[in-house]
C-alpha cells in the first residue's frame, strides 16, 4: 500500500481517553498527516451505542480518519461491520496492543498476541466486506518467554492486512521499560520489498526519536502516541527536521495558545463543564517543565470553567 493513501508517515497513534476530536483537531493542524479514534468496542459498534458513535465523530473538515477497533473474535467485527462503514474510515485499525486488564480479560487487545490464528479470522471477516485498507496494532509478544511478533505479523499480512504497527514491549511490560529498537530493526527486515507499510510506536517523544525509526530501524512512519500528549508541537517539529536538518521549539506563548485553542474545540463538542474535567490532563502535559508550572498545576487541578483555566494559565506568562 502506498503511504499517500493514509496522507503521509505520521500519525496520532489511538489513545483512550485522549484522541478524541479535539485533540485530532489540534494534531492535524500542527503537522500530524492522519489520526486514529480512540479504540472503539467492536461489540459496542455492533449494538449502535451512543458513546461509541461519539468516539466515530469527526471535526469539521477530518477528511482522514483511522478508526480502530477491538475485539475477541470475528464474531462481533462481522455484526459490526455496516455500521463501522457508514463511518468511511481511511483505514480499519484492528487493536492487539493494549494491555488494559478490563480488555485483555475479554479476549480482545494484547491477549489476541496469544491467539495469532483469530487475527487471521478477524482480518478475513473485514476483507469479505470491504476492500479499506486494513492495519494491526501489536506487540512483542504476551510476556518475555512467548516473543512472537515477527510470526503475528505474518499471520495478519497472510490474512490480507496492509498495514502494521509495533508497539515494540510485550504486553507484561505495558508502559514500562523501554522499547526494543532491534525488533522494529527485525520487522523491518522481514517484510522488506512486500509492501506492506510497517509502523513503529513507543518511545517516541523528540523528533530524534522518530527519525530513529525511518533512517535506523527502517521503518515507513511513526504513530506518536504519548510523546504527543502535550506537545503536539512534535509533528511540526518532525517535519522541519527532516526538511531543514534543525526545529524551533514552541515558545512558551505558543504552549498556552495551543492549550487555549484545545480547550475551546473541547468546550465546542462538550460543553464547558465536561471540557474543563477533561482537559486537565491535557493541560498538565502542556504546561510541564514550564518555570513556574507547579502553582498552576495546583490551580488547573481545581478549575471548572474557562475563565478559570484561563487565568490560571497567564500565570505562566
Amino acid at each position: 500500500m502506498d503511504i499517500e493513501r493514509i496522507g503521509g508517515p505520521f500519525i496520532l497513534a489511538p489513545l483512550a481517553g485522549y484522541t478524541d476530536k479535539a485533540f485530532r483537531e489540534i494534531a492535524r493542524e500542527l503537522g500530524a498527516d492522519v489520526a486514529v479514534t480512540e479504540m472503539v468496542s467492536a461489540e459496542g459498534l455492533a449494538r449502535n451505542g451512543e458513546k461509541t458513535k461519539t468516539l466515530l465523530e469527526r471535526f469539521q473538515g477530518e477528511d482522514r480518519l483511522i478508526i480502530q477497533i477491538f475485539a475477541p473474535s470475528d464474531d462481533p467485527v462481522r455484526r459490526a461491520m455496516d455500521n463501522l462503514l457508514e463511518y468511511n474510515p481511511t483505514v480499519i485499525d484492528i487493536n492487539c496492543g493494549c494491555p488494559v486488564p478490563k480488555v485483555v480479560k475479554t479476549g480482545a487487545g494484547s491477549a489476541l498476541m496469544k491467539n495469532p490464528e483469530m487475527i487471521g479470522k478477524i482480518i478475513k471477516a473485514i476483507k469479505e466486506r470491504t476492500d479499506i485498507p486494513i492495519s494491526v496494532k501489536f506487540r512483542l509478544g504476551w510476556d518475555s518467554s512467548s516473543i512472537n511478533y515477527i510470526k503475528f505479523a505474518e499471520t495478519a499480512a497472510e490474512a490480507g492486512a496492509e498495514m502494521l504497527t509495533l508497539h515494540a514491549r510485550t504486553r507484561a511490560q505495558g508502559y514500562s521499560g523501554t522499547a526494543d529498537k532491534e525488533a522494529f530493526k527485525n520487522l523491518s527486515d522481514h517484510f522488506k520489498g512486500s509492501g506492506i507499510l510497517l509502523f513503529g510506536s513507543g518511545d517516541v517523544f523528540t523528533p530524534e526519536d522518530a527519525l530513529s525509526m525511518l533512517n535506523e530501524e527502517g521503518l515507513d512512519g511513526v504513530m506518536f502516541a504519548r510523546g504527543a500528549i502535550g506537545n503536539p508541537f512534535i509533528f511540526r517539529e518532525t517535519k522541519e527536521l527532516i526538511e531543514k536538518g534543525s526545529y524551533t521549539l514552541p515558545s512558551i506563548q505558543e504552549r498556552v495558545s495551543a492549550a487555549t485553542k484545545h480547550l475551546d474545540l473541547m468546550i465546542r463538542y462538550y460543553g464547558e463543564s465536561i471540557a474543563c474535567r477533561e482537559m486537565r490532563k491535557h493541560l498538565m502535559a502542556y504546561i510541564k517543565g514550564i518555570a513556574g508550572s507547579s502553582r498552576v498545576k495546583n490551580e488547573l487541578a481545581t478549575a471548572n470553567t474557562r475563565d478559570d483555566v484561563i487565568t490560571a494559565l497567564s500565570h505562566l506568562l
